[in-house]
């Protein structure tokens, strides 16, 4: 990193501010770090909770297949999704609220006896699939949002701050060489002046 600055005290000041804000952002950076890592962590379980789920109430149905060959799957569908939203980590994230489904009209006397229950299945299964597409969502946007903030600690941590550090160091010893030339150029001057007023007595 490369900064652009004089070797004046306006420029120490205006270096040392920046170096302030990013020595007291870095703490509260690295808490979102670990944060985001944990719910990262959870987000992973819940997605893998909700595949189990579904798998296993699909392996549920094999045993039943000829029956299902019967069932029109256009009897349900997906009327509205409720999504909340919650705030992780400063991440605003999905959270599946509810699904309001729409069943068409069926002759319940021509239709077999299973049928209701055939439709409350299909709900459950439209449900889990929603509900783990939010989920991957969720975690995609945690896992992004995590991967931002360690790249900010990075920067801050490993280039920006030593970089403000270098540069104040460098600027206080010119300040530092600057003055003390100063000094000896009036003990010079000052010296000069003694053997001058000696030499006229």
């Amino acid at each position: 990193m490369n900064l652009k600055f004089q070797y004046n005290k306006t420029s120490l000041q205006s270096l040392n501010k920046q170096l302030q804000v990013r020595q007291r952002a870095l703490p509260t950076l690295k808490n979102k770090e670990s944060a985001l890592r944990v719910e990262v962590k959870l987000a992973k379980l819940k997605t893998a909770e909700i595949e189990e789920a579904l798998e296993q109430l699909i392996r549920r149905q094999d045993k039943d297949l000829k029956m299902w060959n019967e069932f029109d799957s256009s009897l349900v569908e997906v009327e509205k999704v409720l999504i909340d939203y919650k705030k992780i980590a400063g991440v605003k994230t999905p959270e599946l609220n509810d699904v309001k489904f729409r069943i068409k009209d069926y002759n319940l006397f021509l239709s077999p006896k299973w049928f209701p229950e055939g439709i409350h299945i299909i709900e459950e299964l439209m449900k889990l699939v929603i509900e783990k597409e939010l989920s991957v969502k969720k975690m995609e946007m945690l896992e992004y949002a995590r991967k931002k903030t360690t790249q900010k600690v990075n920067l801050y941590e490993k280039v920006q701050i030593p970089a403000y550090q270098d540069a104040i160091m460098r600027i206080k010893r010119f300040l530092e060489d600057e003055e003390n030339l100063a000094k000896a150029a009036q003990k010079i001057v000052k010296t000069r002046q003694q053997k001058a007023m000696e030499a006229e007595l």
